[in-house]
């Protein structure tokens, strides 16, 4: 049985500096590397599922949570799409040879970013998976969750307190959240991956619409990508149904 390893990541120097906790699994490569959905941890059910499909095949599998959630200390409403993807850059660079990247939400969106930062580098990923790509969420998705009052709320106190649909407590929506987003915005434009991408999409999905999705699809020209709808799938996707087609989507990644 390969080793599974935790380490703390520092990011930063003096005031600005912040720590986030990863689990490294030993193994060949291709390697997985996870990244979570908004307020989800590297301990929850898909990313566990893929760390023991990791284990199964002998791969590697890096994982981590974000500063101020799960291991990570901190603030998670300080979280900005500009910190996840620095800290998700950070966790990345302890890995070695080639990856495939598996992004889930909000994570999804951080993936693409990921790997388009890769693509500029030279250094492409070997594959992306993305369940239900939350892309540019920040400027379509939670806009479309506010009313007219809670948007406006957003702008004077700079937060709003949101009760989650999933019975965990409120979720925070950030001024700087939001701001911060626009610096970050996929849509409108070719979106270059260079290498292949699986998108898992649940049809009940309320929180990242099947359109939303599908408007990303237009937007991936130049790279391979295949679109599995489940169709009784809400937007979490981890039934042991849901996780047995994410080990699908990997199979031919990792054989490739």
């Amino acid at each position: 049985m390969s080793s599974l390893n935790k380490r703390i990541i520092t990011l930063g120097n003096g005031s600005e500096a912040r720590e986030i906790a990863s689990l490294q699994r030993d193994g060949h490569g291709p390697g997985l590397f996870w990244i979570n959905g908004f307020r989800s941890v590297m301990t929850g059910d898909k990313a566990t599922a893929l760390d023991a499909f990791g284990a199964e095949k002998g791969l590697s599998v890096t994982r981590f949570d974000h500063a101020g959630i799960g291991d990570s200390p901190g603030d998670f409403n300080a979280g900005t799409i500009s910190r996840w993807l620095e800290e998700a850059e950070a966790a990345f660079s302890t890995t070695t040879g080639p990856q495939i990247v598996v992004g889930s939400s909000m994570g999804g969106w951080l993936a693409l970013l990921l790997a388009r930062k890769r693509l500029v580098e030279g250094k492409p990923l070997k594959g992306l998976v993305l369940i239900a790509p939350a892309v540019d969420a920040t400027e379509v998705l939670i806009p479309a969750r506010l009313n007219p009052e809670e948007r406006a709320l957003i702008l004077t106190q700079g937060y709003y307190d949101r009760v989650s649909a999933y019975g965990d407590g409120s979720c925070r929506y950030t001024r700087e959240l939001l701001e911060d987003g626009r610096n970050h915005l996929l849509l409108g434009k070719v979106i270059e991956t260079g290498c292949r991408v699986h998108i898992l999409q649940g049809g009940l999905d309320t929180d990242v619409p099947r359109q939303h999705v599908e408007k990303l699809l237009t937007h991936i020209l130049h790279d391979p990508v295949t679109f599995s709808l489940i169709p009784d799938g809400d937007h979490r996707l981890s039934r042991p149904q849901d996780l047995a087609l994410l080990r699908a989507a990997l199979e031919p990644m990792i054989a490739s």
